[in-house]
């Protein structure tokens, strides 16, 4: 486009000037009509008529108008044939200048050239400053950018020519053009627009302030994008000099107002603007913006004191949120209340709603302040958060009211709704924060677990006796136990399902260890083949048994009867490279089990030797120790002092 601009409103071209030559005005040549032929014909008479006729044909050639009279600087200027104007000027200025006489420089020819420059040059800035306006003709745009580019041309040139400028010449047009934009961008980020915007209820004069310049900036960003980008050469980069004039006038005005001091709401608008509303702005593809080079909008100085007070204001809101949530679960358990019921559960909304208040504020908090790492001190509240809870929690199982263990159950919920927000989210929280926070939940669960568990060990304690006595062979004494435990799991109704599920599963896992302590710490000895058959047998019916009664309440510890079966299976064995191949085994599948409790399976196999166990448990040592512990790690929980 510039070139074509260029090509029309007639740019100065150098090379047809020289500085060893004078220039000659081009010569007009005039062609003249002029008679090429008179001829005279003679016409033969007949005998009725001699009279003689006489023929005159004259022959021209086409008449070739004369050229109208070139336009004059001054009817250029009025025109607003801007690149045409200069370019006259540009031809006076190499006629002096080819006449080699700094003192010629001094007339009134001299004077007239400069006067004539000034004249062009305000015509070009005022042509600057309307840019933007719906009424500005393109091509007049295209011509005063086009006069901008010639004259920085010739700057160019007098430098090489004599590394200095006569007194004539304005240089510095470009610069000139850059701070005329720049200006004219200032004055309209201040003027209202047309028609006004939108003030919608509640705005305060600061966000009114700066909605209005978003406004502008989008608007004229893309008159700049769809009208003034074809009037520059690409080299201009003209879309980016726009944005970075805005860019400009809009950080002077938010330094104004950040360091003017706000209020907290304006102080947040403020900031939300800075980090989501501006970005998002410039993002635009339309408007042609690389925002990787523009310069921060607020400097760190202005922009501390506005996020310390932003989050102090979140964090007292937080607090007093949490504490009123707390306060109230406290005064309804003082009370006497018992939490709601749901689909058969107790249910508390403490967890939903503290949980729902932290997450949304720092999801705000990192729009606001663009980042999340500074929005993580918000989530350093779920600590305090969770020591309350605990400590409400300690209280409620220390007094043991009627209301408690509803209140326990229902809390069980609370804990697993904090855990999975935290396991879930974890990048919200700062790895201090998150950990203790984890270890405040799993302190919480296994107090309410033992609260809620220990009645029902106390009742099946009598029931645990009888396994194992010497009719167990013949009849296993499950049958009773099941009676209890029907009767205990009823009472341990009343969490949420998912919490209920954890509840029934532990014990599961107790039931199942206390069977295997009593097998291990017996007096129990198989001496023949048949009775180590029968045994394994009776081992494998308790524990299917054992886990179809769980897993009908919920219990997914499918993992338990396999360690009944390995057991069995060591004393179905009676060749003792079987043994130590299922020894082996058992080891592999159970990293926490250990010699002492090997030693006390086998045992249980009284036709074995001393060395023959010794050399069942050998293998152990071959078995590579795994540092991370299987989920199956319950077995250490027997006493291996009672093993021996």
């Amino acid at each position: 486009m510039s070139s074509d601009s260029t090509q029309k409103h007639g740019a100065f071209k150098w090379g047809a000037f020289s500085s060893s030559s004078p220039w000659r005005g081009p010569k007009l040549r005039l062609k003249l009509p002029r008679v090429l032929n008179v001829m005279r014909r003679s016409v033969p008479s007949t005998s009725e008529e001699n009279a003689p006729t006489t023929h005159l044909k004259v022959e021209t050639e086409p008449v070739t108008p004369a050229p109208a009279p070139p336009a004059t600087f001054e009817q250029h200027l009025s025109s607003l044939a801007l690149s045409e104007a200069g370019c006259m000027l540009l031809l006076r200025e190499e006629q002096l200048f080819v006449r080699e006489s700094p003192e010629v420089w001094q007339t009134e020819e001299v004077a007239a050239l400069t006067a004539d420059r000034l004249a062009l040059k305000e015509t070009v800035l005022q042509t600057l400053r309307r840019s933007l306006e719906p009424t500005m003709d393109v091509d007049v745009l295209a011509s005063a950018v086009a006069s901008v580019q010639q004259e920085e041309e010739q700057d160019r040139l007098w430098e090489r020519r004599r590394g200095m400028l006569p007194p004539w010449r304005l240089s510095g047009w470009r610069q000139t053009h850059d701070d005329t934009l720049q200006t004219m961008v200032e004055e309209r980020l201040d003027a209202p627009l047309t028609p006004p915007a939108t003030n919608p209820m509640g705005q305060s004069s600061i966000q009114s302030d700066l909605y209005q310049a978003g406004r502008r900036l989008r608007r004229d960003l893309l008159i700049v994008s769809e009208r003034v980008k074809a009037c520059y050469p690409q080299h201009f980069c003209i879309c980016q000099l726009y944005a970075a004039s805005y860019h400009h006038g809009i950080s002077s005005k938010m330094r104004r107002l950040a360091d003017f001091g706000l209020d907290d709401r304006d102080c947040t608008f403020l900031l939300r603007w800075v980090n989501d509303f501006y970005p998002r702005l410039l993002a635009d593809p339309q408007l042609e913006i690389n925002t990787e080079v523009l310069e921060a909008l607020l400097p760190e100085e202005l922009l501390s004191p506005l996020e310390e007070q932003y989050l102090n204001r979140q964090q007292r809101e937080q607090s007093k949120y949490v504490g009123r949530v707390l306060d109230e679960a406290r005064a309804a358990w003082n009370k006497g209340e018992e939490p709601p019921v749901e689909d058969g559960y107790f249910v508390s909304p403490m967890a939903y709603d503290i949980i729902q208040m932290i997450n949304g504020m720092v999801s705000a908090a990192e729009t606001v302040l663009g980042d999340l790492r500074k929005a993580q001190p918000l989530t350093c509240e779920l600590q305090n958060v969770l020591h309350r809870f605990q400590s409400l929690q300690d209280d409620v199982i220390k007094c043991n009211k009627a209301n408690s263990v509803a209140f326990v159950k229902a809390n069980l919920g609370c804990v697993a709704d904090f855990r999975n927000f935290v396991e879930s989210r974890q990048r919200l929280f700062p790895e201090e924060v998150l950990q203790s926070s984890l270890s405040i939940l799993t302190h919480m669960k296994g107090s309410a677990h033992e609260y809620l568990l220990a009645p029902v060990r106390k009742n099946l304690k009598p029931h645990y006796r009888k396994l194992f006595s010497q009719d167990w062979l013949r009849k296993s004494p499950l049958k009773n136990l099941h009676s209890c435990l029907d009767q205990e799991i009823l009472g341990l109704r009343g969490p949420p399902q998912s919490s209920c599920q954890e509840l029934i599963s532990q014990l599961h896992q107790e039931v199942s260890l206390e069977y295997v302590r009593r097998l291990l710490e017996g007096d129990l000895r198989f001496k023949d083949k048949q009775q180590q058959q029968k045994a394994a047998t009776n081992i494998e019916d308790d524990a299917h048994t054992l886990q179809c009664f769980f897993s009908t309440h919920g219990s997914e510890e499918v993992w338990l009867e396999e360690v009944f079966s390995m057991m069995a299976e060591v004393l179905k064995l009676q060749d003792l490279p079987a043994i130590q191949c299922q020894v082996a085994s058992l080891a592999r599948a159970f990293p926490d089990i250990s010699e002492k409790h090997v030693s006390a399976l086998l045992k249980l196999k009284g036709h074995l030797s001393k060395e023959e166990r010794n050399s069942a448990k050998a293998v152990l040592s071959e078995i590579p120790k795994n540092s991370a512990q299987s989920p199956f790690c319950w077995v250490s929980n027997i006493q291996p002092s009672l093993l021996l």
